[in-house]
């Protein structure tokens, strides 16, 4: 059954509030949106901390980013969302965040592609590195491009964290899936050694998580 928009407004809170007591989105950092239908997508408003936020703030934007309604400014970052909802017809939620273990490797410049923990590899692949563009310019969904349609979860280059699903529990999960494992990669850094998963393994936990998502997916 559709969630009605309040419904989803009331989400977006509980969603933004918990990124912001996790640490994950500081101060007014962070952006996060929904698709409401094929006119119309709701996303948190600019300039406002993710743990104060009230359903009323949010605002709906077009897919081309006109604002149709809302007191405040969608975020300054809309265009990364709307370009990922434009390559991802499957997709309907997006969260951009920037928790702190996750973020150190977009900034170190190093990509969480380690083939080393079966549930994050069945659950998201790998996060890919894409290269930096600045924070609220084209420069910043151009950068994603070529990374949104292969991914569901991508590190932006010195800046943080991009999640995206079929809802947003589904894309909430995925960040916090991230900085898990950035977590685990970087405890093995500190251990000086890595086991990887064999590729032949690395195939059925693909194969694994293609049946589940079908599964999930069935009425």
């Amino acid at each position: 059954m559709r969630k009605t928009d309040a419904q989803l407004r009331a989400e977006l809170v509980k969603s933004g509030r918990q990124l912001f007591e996790d640490g994950f989105c500081p101060a007014t950092s962070g952006n996060i949106s929904v698709r409401l239908d094929s006119h119309r997508i709701l996303i948190t408003p600019t300039g406002v901390s993710k743990g104060e936020m009230k359903p009323e703030d949010m605002a709906v934007i077009s897919p081309e980013g006109q604002h149709r309604f809302g007191r405040k400014n969608a975020s300054s970052e809309k265009q990364m969302h709307l370009l990922i909802y434009k390559l991802r017809p499957d997709v309907h939620a997006v969260v951009h965040a920037h928790p702190p273990k996750a973020t150190a490797f977009a900034c170190a410049g190093i990509p969480l592609d380690q083939p080393i923990a079966s549930e994050f590899s069945q659950a998201l692949g790998s996060v890919p590195l894409a290269k930096y563009g600045t924070p609220g310019t084209p420069d910043l969904a151009a950068a994603l491009a070529y990374l949104v349609p292969h991914h569901s979860a991508i590190l932006m280059g010195n800046h943080g964290v991009v999640t995206y699903g079929n809802d947003l529990f589904d894309a909430h999960g995925k960040m916090e899936l991230v900085e898990h494992f950035a977590e685990i990669v970087q405890g093995t850094l500190l251990a000086g050694r890595q086991a990887q998963l064999p590729p032949e393994e690395l195939k059925r936990l693909n194969e694994a998580a293609v049946r589940y998502r079908a599964g999930a997916q069935r009425p």
